[in-house]
């Protein structure tokens, strides 16, 4: 297996059969698993570089099989559903899945995201100096300054932390919960009104320290979620 290796874990054949197909011919390993039980013992085999998984499985909850991973890998894993049901995409985000494709999805976008998680898991979040870049972002953590396109943006403490959070996971959703947690603390899990506020005061603050729409889309809506930094390289280009 020379490219990356990705676990396929759907009990439906045809499409783990052309999902498989597809990604053989973008140059990944594949394994497939139509199980909970035959998911971990491929994954205590080989250690796939990536985990595509179906939360909807005969034998046990999806979910189940995120959490036996989490214990032991920080491997990406991204959550393939047909549930409309947000719960249960809240429920695999939250057991430790980096990000989710509802059912029917575009290949070009699981690709894109593939790439995104494997080039996210490749190497710690800030440099040898300490800082987060993304585009003409850059969120010094020793000073904690942001700077614009080399512009000073003044942030509250709220909204310094908001924003590392968001960048130190650039690509993943991040549900509400999680946010509120990271940010305010368990007491405010259920707080989601603040969430709103603040993004959307990151939003204004960021954009308007550049040129009118170079920042669009820079902080992405995940409907009843919760939100996610962008993470496609044509989306953010440095400005000179």
């Amino acid at each position: 297996m020379s490219g990356p290796v990705i676990l396929i874990v759907e009990d439906e054949e045809p499409a783990r059969r052309a999902l498989a197909d597809y990604l053989g011919r973008r140059g990944y390993a594949v394994l497939e698993a139509a199980t909970a039980h035959e998911a971990t013992r491929q994954w205590d085999a080989h250690r796939a570089d990536l985990v595509l998984l179906d939360l909807g499985l005969p034998d046990l909850d999806g979910v189940e099989v995120i959490r036996r991973i989490r214990r032991e890998a920080t491997t990406p894993i991204i959550i393939l559903s047909g549930r409309g049901d947000e719960r249960d995409k809240i429920a695999g985000l939250e057991a430790g899945a980096d990000d989710y494709l509802t059912k029917p999805f575009a290949t070009d976008e699981l690709n894109a995201r593939i790439r995104a998680v494997l080039r996210r898991a490749g190497g710690p979040d800030a440099d040898a100096q300490g800082c987060l870049r993304l585009g003409p972002i850059e969120l010094d953590t020793v000073r904690r300054e942001v700077h614009v396109a080399g512009e000073l943006v003044r942030l509250t403490p709220r909204e310094y932390e908001l924003l590392k959070v968001m960048l130190s996971s650039q690509g993943r959703v991040l549900t509400k919960a999680r946010l509120l947690r990271a940010v305010w603390g368990l007491a405010y899990t259920d707080e989601s009104t603040y969430l709103h506020v603040y993004v959307n005061r990151l939003r204004r603050k960021l954009s308007a320290a550049v040129p009118a729409a170079a920042l669009d889309g820079l902080i992405e809506t995940e409907p009843g979620i919760g939100y996610r930094i962008a993470d496609h390289d044509s989306l953010l280009e440095p400005i000179v």
